[in-house]
């Protein structure tokens, strides 16, 4: 396993922004849906890192995506309400008590709670933001719901390829 630093987490919030934006954001399922992966990046930090570095982390990696889609901070905005609650995800979604967190030691079940809850509070973020309107409530819920979906198919892909959580 890579021994991670400041330097390979810059290098990976500048791979997945590029990926984000010249290849996730030029998909479009069912006409109008695009996956979001760019959040795997605060899913994943490890959680006994400096929680400063990691939402500045948070904050750049939003900037950045901001900045190649014009959004004007709504999506730094999400990753770092994401970043700044993934404790209390976690927690809430796993039912773990203790101090010491580990993907390892989940139920699949715990971990896809987990990686839903954040994906879904990170688009509910980010649609109600960008498309809030009463009268579109119920098309704004099922945006949410469907870009959270979708995106929770790429996350686990990714999860599983690069071997985030590896035992049951």
């Amino acid at each position: 396993m890579i021994s991670r630093t400041l330097f390979t987490d810059l290098l990976m919030i500048v791979l997945l922004i590029a990926l984000q934006i010249f290849v996730l954001n030029r998909i479009m399922l069912f006409g109008k849906y695009t996956p979001v992966l760019y959040p795997v990046f605060v899913m994943f930090y490890p959680f006994f890192r400096n929680k400063f570095q990691f939402l500045a982390l948070s904050f750049i990696l939003g900037l950045g995506i901001d900045a190649f889609m014009y959004t004007w901070g709504i999506n730094t905005f999400a990753t770092v309400m994401i970043a700044y609650f993934r404790t209390l995800i976690f927690r809430t979604s796993t039912d773990t008590s203790t101090d010491f967190f580990s993907f390892q030691t989940l139920q699949w079940s715990q971990y896809f709670f987990f990686i839903f809850s954040s994906i879904f509070l990170h688009q509910f973020l980010v649609q109600s933001i960008e498309f809030f309107k009463l009268s579109r409530l119920f098309e704004i819920f099922i945006n949410i719901l469907a870009t959270s979906a979708i995106s929770f198919v790429f996350i686990v892909l990714y999860a599983l390829a690069f071997k985030i959580k590896q035992k049951v």
